[in-house]
């Protein structure tokens, strides 16, 4: 009786050991994802009154783990009865992080500043009409970052899927399920900050009686506050075309095996041969994955254009 207690015990430690270390892979191959969805997510917040972002915060979180509770059953489902489906949504969802990233440089190269100043100036000008149904426009903005959420979460929970997919059901559902809970607080918990630093800093910075180390610090945040989403913009899209690329590049035929020779290669120059077969893994997926993200969007511009000729 003792013996068969320790040896579920240690059945169960083992399990548990297993569960963190896959959670952990998981969570670093979708780190590419979460940089973006930062990113998105706190702009998507943008023209709304200050004193309703974060229920609009709290709304959009709610609705993102409806997304996951639909996903992650649909993630089971696959491993279960279709597993090899696991690589070609791997390989869409990682085309698809190519395709917005690329997007994403395309756009800052083809619309001028003054357009994007337009653009915002509009939902200001939306926010303080009073003649705009501020609930019916939250509404929207709420359906909105929903829906960019599910498309994020789908890709997230396919790469976890890839990296539990041989493992047995429970393993699968506890990671599924851990992953999304923890991303879910975390991006959420992190927006929520991001569009409050301009807030604490605001005051910070007002605070009658504070000392001028205090007063600076708020300051800082104030003007520290539109790089950082800058920032999270810039890393975002770098981070999509690494993560992206690189799950196009292990999923492709022998192109693993191809970077590998390319790394032992740059490994035998002088002097910075190990720094060059350290980054040349990396430097061949991001590079990979800004050329896949160049066709994707060609295709894609060529179909709308082709679409819309028909209609």
């Amino acid at each position: 009786m003792a013996s068969s207690l320790l040896a579920l015990l240690d059945d169960i430690a083992t399990v548990l050991d297993d569960v963190s270390v896959m959670t952990k892979v998981a969570a670093k191959k979708t780190a590419g994802v979460l940089g973006d969805d930062l990113a998105l997510n706190a702009q998507q917040v943008t023209g709304i009154n200050a004193d309703r972002e974060l229920p609009v915060v709290w709304a959009v979180a709610v609705g993102s783990m409806k997304n996951k509770a639909i996903l992650v059953p649909a993630a089971l489902a696959i491993s279960a009865w279709a597993p090899w489906l696991v690589t070609p949504l791997l390989m869409v969802g990682g085309a698809y992080l190519c395709f917005e990233g690329f997007e994403k440089l395309a756009h800052k190269f083809l619309h001028s500043p003054q357009e994007d100043q337009a653009h915002h100036a509009e939902l200001v000008k939306a926010v303080s009409d009073p003649a705009i149904d501020i609930l019916a426009f939250e509404k929207d903005k709420v359906k909105g970052a929903i829906r960019t959420d599910f498309i994020l979460s789908a890709e997230i929970i396919a790469i976890t899927l890839g990296t539990v997919a041989a493992a047995p059901f429970m393993q699968q559902l506890t990671v599924l399920s851990g992953i999304s809970i923890v991303m879910t607080i975390g991006v959420y918990g992190l927006v929520a900050g991001i569009v409050k630093l301009d807030d604490g800093g605001l005051y910070l910075s007002q605070r009658q009686g504070a000392g001028a180390l205090v007063r600076g610090l708020g300051r800082a945040m104030l003007s520290g506050a539109p790089y950082l989403m800058k920032t999270l913009s810039v890393v975002g899209t770098v981070a999509m075309f690494m993560v992206g690329g690189g799950i196009l590049t292990h999923g492709t035929p022998g192109a693993h095996d191809v970077v590998h020779h390319w790394s032992e290669a740059a490994g035998t120059v002088a002097a910075v041969g190990p720094v060059l077969q350290a980054v040349t893994p990396t430097l061949v997926d991001t590079i990979g994955g800004i050329i896949a993200g160049a066709v994707v969007l060609a295709v894609v511009t060529f179909g709308q254009k082709l679409l819309g000729r028909k209609h």
